[in-house]
């Protein structure tokens, strides 16, 4: 796992730098750029931001449906 985490980091460097130098939002900050790097996969592939999207809420409904359940 910490190698996959290892890698996953690694390439968020990289589109960093990517970002920041050649990409569409150059004229932001660097940090800017980097916060844009963390979710390159939903920006790279549109589909894989939807289901990502459609994954947060399932996670979300659920929390929230488990919290109302213990009470």
């Amino acid at each position: 796992m910490k190698y996959l985490i290892g890698i996953y980091v690694a390439t968020v460097l990289i589109a960093a730098i990517y970002f920041d130098i050649w990409g569409q939002y150059a004229y932001r900050s660097f940090f800017a750029n980097l916060g844009r790097a963390v979710v390159w996969p939903a920006i790279a592939f549109p589909s894989f931001g939807k289901l990502l999207t459609g994954v947060l809420w399932v996670m979300v409904i659920g929390a929230v449906l488990a919290a109302n359940r213990r009470q």
